[in-house]
């Protein structure tokens, strides 16, 4: 798969593919079902199968005050489209003067004249351009080919959604989360060198900050821990949050990796979480925490092992 941060002057073998459009932060089913159309689509007409898409969030743009809310940041996200057939990713710088551009001027600048598109794929809500006022119908209108994919819903009738998986991360409901996305979140960082008090209690652990990642409920995990390049998951016990303890200002990702003890920093960690153990706790001692450091390592054990 090839990315582009831009659709001027890009390679002939990159234009006239079949576009999905959207944000597609965390990939989920509702996501994968628009992207197996469209594969499918794009291997009927010939043609390579693109993705139009937009960093940041616009969220972030629009809300900016608001809570990290990604599910999956730019790299990540790229990774989980290939793994749907998508041959390109168009990634377009998205801020005030492109969000404030006509929905005319998105149509013939980005889906025209850069990607010359020969098939566009969208979701049933998808709007875009100032005020959003572009729609299927004024794509259609250029003369370009369009496919409307209908809302896609789970189990209960509730839509596949991104906000959704994020409302169910931040209540620590990660079986349910991942049952929505149709894969095992993840958190990735680069690992930084902290104050060791891990290492000074007898759990070091490998530490990175959440950044723009969502948050998910404070507390104990037992996860699954890979350096990223690395083929193999390795069990162990994460804190998320921000140490009552030792009250650090930003809350960041702090992982006990079982039986591993090798240096790590600058390295990018992968960290899945698969069940919240307990919320984060102040305790009355050094001690008391070390004992329920130990009783929350025997408890992931269990859960992984099981």
């Amino acid at each position: 798969m090839q990315f582009f941060e831009t659709y001027k002057n890009i390679p002939n073998n990159a234009q006239g593919c079949v576009i999905v459009i959207g944000n597609f932060d965390g990939v989920h089913l509702g996501h994968q079902a628009l992207l197996s159309k469209a594969y499918d689509i794009a291997r009927d007409l010939g043609k390579p199968l693109g993705v139009l898409t937009f960093e940041p969030n616009p969220k972030q743009l629009f809300h900016p005050d608001e809570h990290p809310c990604r599910l999956t940041p730019r790299d990540f996200k790229a990774e989980k489209l290939a793994e749907h057939g998508v041959d390109y990713v168009f990634s377009l710088p998205f801020d005030w003067n492109f969000a404030s551009q006509s929905a005319d001027d998105f149509i013939q600048n980005i889906l025209l004249d850069g990607l010359e598109v020969s098939h566009v794929i969208i979701g049933y809500n998808f709007r875009f351009g100032q005020l959003r006022k572009g729609s299927a119908e004024t794509i259609m209108d250029a003369g370009l080919q369009v496919t409307v994919i209908n809302e896609v819903k789970g189990g209960g009738e509730r839509s596949y959604s991104s906000s959704y998986v994020r409302q169910l991360l931040r209540h620590g409901k990660i079986d349910q989360a991942n049952s929505i996305l149709g894969w095992d979140w993840e958190m990735r960082g680069k690992v930084f060198k902290g104050d060791q008090r891990g290492r000074e209690l007898g759990y070091p652990t490998a530490n990175m900050t959440l950044g723009e990642i969502v948050h998910p409920a404070y507390g104990v995990y037992a996860c699954m821990a890979r350096i990223k390049g690395c083929d193999t998951w390795m069990g162990g016990a994460c804190n998320i949050g921000i140490r009552p303890m030792f009250e650090v200002k930003t809350a960041q990702v702090e992982t006990y990796i079982f039986d591993f003890d090798r240096e790590i920093y600058g390295e990018t960690l992968c960290i899945k979480p698969i069940k919240r153990l307990r919320g984060e706790a102040k305790f009355d001692s050094l001690d008391e925490l070390i004992e329920q450091i130990g009783k929350d390592c025997a408890q992931a054990k269990l859960i992984l092992d099981s």
